[in-house]
């Protein structure tokens, strides 16, 4: 069945920017997915082996949309210790993600001069999830729906899902960066 479900979510999920490669619909592992650069650029995440990541669906008319502030500062900080944060962006909740991919960049640029990562706009629960999504709630202790934008994944060196917090944790939560840092400081190569 599970399958059949990402099979049926392609076609739509590729008309919405984000797909998968090979088999990575059915959820084998998290660099097995490629997905669009908010330029519209084809991303292997591949090439993040070996990185911690923070896994964000973000919007620019969101009330927790000043967490892109401590996004980019959590990014600053860590980046060069493996940390790369990857944002999201999705309309799902309350249309808080309207604008066009030029407009997100706009917006990410000039209000909080984000420099991390960012990827076309996607879809994190329903018919049209995209299966990176599905992937991620299915590896995390908490397999339910996304709630609200400014959910956020930890995905440590070894590319397993470790931490999943919900829209109300901010970032910069000790919680959250006790996760962080914990995966940081594992080595690359484990």
């Amino acid at each position: 069945m599970n399958s059949f479900r990402s099979l049926m979510l392609v076609p739509a999920v590729i008309a919405g920017g984000v797909f998968a490669a090979g088999s990575a619909a059915a959820g084998d592992s998290f660099y097995e997915f490629d997905v669009k650069s908010l330029a519209g650029d084809k991303v292997d995440l591949a090439q993040y082996k070996g990185k911690v990541l923070l896994v964000v669906n973000v919007a620019s008319k969101c009330g927790a949309t000043e967490q892109y502030k401590q996004l980019q500062e959590m990014y600053d900080k860590h980046k060069e210790e493996g940390l790369v944060v990857l944002g999201f962006p999705c309309n799902q909740f309350g249309g808080q993600e309207p604008g066009s991919a030029k407009e997100i960049q706009e917006f990410c640029s000039s209000t909080y001069a984000v420099k991390f990562p960012m990827f076309s706009k996607i879809d994190v629960n329903g018919s049209e999830e995209a299966p990176l999504y599905g992937w991620l709630k299915k590896h995390a202790e908490d397999h339910t729906d996304i709630g609200w934008n400014f959910e956020k994944f930890v995905i440590g060196r070894d590319g397993n899902v470790v931490a999943r917090f919900k829209t109300r944790t901010k970032p910069d939560a000790p919680e959250v960066i006790a996760a962080i840092e914990k995966e940081l400081a594992k080595a690359a190569a484990e």
